[in-house]
């Protein structure tokens, strides 16, 4: 694995969706760092990339209410524990749960293991609330997959924040999980 500046020379071997994410950070003028590996399908994986690119890879979880009419995409240090108790004061909501696959693919198209922020972009309705931990936000770079599990990026927090979410049409919550490293 190596770090590289922007989007790989030749579109040949990606997908469609990860091509769409580079023409959008390259139209936005969102300079990205990437790094190409095999699937990263556990935190352990996560944390080799994390080392390459220099940055921690957010853990991305895809919930939803119990009526499954309220999504959300929660993004918080790999490292943290989940709680849903811990979300769901902060936001209102009486209970949350891990939302099916088949409702990711269709609101982000995105399949399990590349949750990220970059499906805001194919969420064009505004289903997907977007949740961010408050370290996130607080970090100077924040990396993510780019709707593909073997490639992962390098951006600018400001970036993300002042630049792609405008654009995609989504506004975040900022949430306060706690780390129970007491």
């Amino acid at each position: 694995m190596e770090l590289v500046n922007g989007r790989p020379a030749s579109n040949d071997g990606r997908l469609e969706r990860e091509i769409k994410v580079y023409d959008l950070l390259d139209s936005l003028k969102i300079p990205f760092q990437r790094t190409d590996h095999e699937p990263a399908d556990t935190m352990e994986a996560c944390n080799r990339i994390d080392k390459i690119l220099g940055t921690i890879i957010c853990k991305n979880l895809f919930l939803c209410n119990r009526q499954k009419t309220e999504f959300y995409l929660l993004m918080m240090p790999g490292d943290k524990p989940f709680k849903t108790k811990d979300i769901t004061k902060q936001i209102g909501c009486s209970r949350l749960s891990f939302a099916d696959s088949e409702y990711m693919e269709e609101f982000l198209h995105i399949k399990p293991g590349a949750v990220s922020i970059m499906g805001l972009m194919n969420d064009t309705q505004n289903r997907v609330q977007l949740l961010i931990d408050k370290p996130v936000i607080e970090a100077d770079t924040i990396g993510c997959h780019p709707c593909v599990n073997t490639s992962s990026l390098k951006l600018k927090t400001q970036d993300v924040l002042d630049k792609f979410l405008p654009a995609v049409h989504h506004t975040p919550i900022i949430v306060d999980m706690p780390s129970y490293n007491e």
